[in-house]
């Protein structure tokens, strides 16, 4: 009892209760998966027009870190703008001291050591949000999810928020890593869709998708005419 009135008090199966209610954020929010293969990195998120008069289409869930870095997240939408604004800092702080693109392990350490330290302070409460941090750092693509904990793991292929054990499943069951950038793609639309109503899947403005390939490694994000395309070969 009370174990989970302080960020900084045990349980005594050693748990902490808040990064655990932390986590149950992160699985309330917007379906969003990354994908890495040889060819380079993809993230889709999904966005649902909570009310009618809603604009989805100004709606940012795939956001540019630097120009060979991108990230989404699932979870608490304000904390995920925090830690997005935090990661944009940091890389535009090292190209100007270094002259040179952060890479994307030593961004994605930063991250999450912001995310640790706000575990075992009072008067503090954990980051309801999970990110997805995926890039091409010399030539070799990357992809890393990190945890309201403070952990972060590389990945191949992963999903988060409230549809991620379909999606998880669906891209354990599909996922090469031979595959090109437009079919990666195509494979994340499919795995998203795996959780979505027919109604939904070919509303273009629902989902958001940004890729960096290794061949040209610029992070890019598509337009409402280059996914309505590329939704139609998904479908098709």
């Amino acid at each position: 009892m009370g174990y989970d009135r302080a960020i900084t008090i045990f349980s005594p199966d050693g748990s902490l209760y808040q990064v655990d209610y932390a986590f149950e954020a992160v699985k309330k929010g917007w379906t969003t998966l990354g994908i890495r293969t040889d060819s380079g990195v993809v993230l889709i998120s999904e966005k649902r027009k909570a009310r009618a008069l809603i604009d989805v289409e100004g709606i940012e869930k795939v956001f540019m870190i630097d120009d060979h870095v991108g990230a989404s997240f699932a979870g608490l939408a304000p904390d995920g703008r925090v830690l997005i604004d935090y990661a944009r800092s940091q890389a535009l702080n090292h190209r100007l001291i270094y002259d040179e693109l952060i890479s994307i392990d030593y961004l994605v350490k930063l991250i999450s050591d912001v995310k640790q330290v706000y575990t075992q302070h009072g008067g503090v409460r954990p980051f309801g949000v999970a990110l997805l941090i995926g890039g091409v750092d010399k030539g070799v693509p990357k992809l890393y999810m990190t945890e309201p904990s403070g952990q972060f793991m590389p990945y191949y292929a992963v999903a988060i928020g409230q549809g991620e054990h379909v999606v998880n499943e669906y891209l354990e069951k599909n996922y090469r890593p031979d595959l090109g950038l437009e079919e990666t793609i195509i494979l994340g639309i499919k795995a998203l869709y795996s959780t979505m109503k027919p109604e939904d899947k070919m509303a273009a403005q629902g989902i958001e998708i940004g890729y960096v390939s290794v061949k040209e490694p610029i992070f890019r994000k598509m337009t409402l005419d280059e996914r309505l395309e590329i939704l139609k070969k998904a479908m098709g």
